[in-house]
Formats: structure tokens, sequence, C-alpha cells
């Protein structure tokens, strides 16, 4: 039993400090311990453009929002008939995890958003083009002039903002994070 303890209490100093390559290293130090460490070291995070095709797989229709928290993606997807709604979540694997759905959406507030000519991924392909990177956000924005608003994280690790219009596919950027604070410093040489 106080082997289990300190063989626990050592993974875990181990997980926090070294990630996943530690996890192998825990495992191989600890064969009983193998069959769960594995699948953590050989996790692969999902793109938005899987996160989005796996949760319209799951509940088909329209992508109203698609957000990224941690590993996970949040995925609001409205019915075609603009009446459902489903609150999905995709895990790191591509899975459908967890799920919300609503019946009773008002038909006439998702008209634009169900007929517009460009879906989430065009808006995302659009968003990719004009700034390459990995898209962090994608939303459905009704507030005035529709639009999409796509954030995407550069290789260079900044946040660019970019509108899509829902019927040109035209992107505009809408900000950039390239003169912010990221570090929180208070300077800004990150």
């Amino acid at each position: 039993m106080k082997r289990t303890r300190y063989v626990s209490a050592a993974t875990a100093v181990v997980l926090m400090t070294g990630g996943p390559v530690a996890v192998a290293t825990a495992a191989a130090a600890d064969p009983a311990r193998t069959a769960t460490a594995a699948p953590v070291a050989a996790r692969a995070d999902v793109t938005a453009e899987s996160a989005a095709a796996a949760a319209l797989k799951h509940y088909p229709g329209v992508i109203e929002s698609l957000d990224k928290d941690g590993s996970v993606w949040h995925v609001d997807v409205i019915g075609k008939d603009g009446k459902g709604h489903a609150e999905l979540e995709v895990s790191a694997s591509g899975s459908v995890t967890g799920q919300n759905r609503d019946t009773d959406e008002n038909a006439a507030e998702n008209k634009a958003l169900v007929s517009a000519k460009f879906t989430a991924q065009q808006a995302m392909k659009a968003a990719l083009a004009a700034h390459p990177g990995q898209v962090t956000t994608v939303e459905w924005d009704d507030d005035g002039t529709a639009s999409w608003h796509v954030e995407v994280k550069g290789k260079d690790g900044k946040t660019w903002d970019a509108q899509v219009n829902p019927t040109t596919g035209k992107v505009t950027q809408s900000g950039s994070d390239a003169d912010s604070d990221d570090d929180g410093d208070g300077d800004d040489n990150n």
C-alpha cells in the first residue's frame, strides 16, 4: 500500500513538471500504469475544422459558434430548420463528449444564420487564407450587420481577429494583439 502511495505521489510530481513526456517515463517506471498513461501521451489536439466536422456529424445543422477551451472545443449548432439547437463539446480526440439540446428556438431569429451563403467552415478557410495559423474561435455576429468573427492564432503566437462577410466571403481585419502585452509584465517584450 505504501509503495502505491509513493509511486502515485512520484507520478503526480513528474506529471506536473514534465507533461506528456513524463507520462511515458512514469509509465515505464510502473508497468501496471502503462495502460492508463499511454493514451494521454498519444493525445493529439483536434483542429477547429475537425471539431466542426465532428459536431455536425453528431448533430446536423449550421455552426453558430465554435470556441476552444483548453483541449476541448465548445460548438453551438443550429438545426437546419432554425428551431433546433445543440451545445456540444468535442474532446481532444475528436469525440463528442457532451451536449444540451433544445428544440424550441425561434426560427426567425436564426434565419440569417441558416441562410448565410458562407458557413462557419468557409469563414474559417477565408480567414486562414488571409492570415495563416490555427483558428481558435468562430462566432456568428448578427448585432447590426451580420458577419462571422474569426480568431486565428498565428505561428508567432499572436491572435488575429477577422470579420468575414457571410454573403461575399470578404475578410477584413478587425484587430490583432500584435501590440499588446501578452505576458502581463508591463512591457511589450514578450
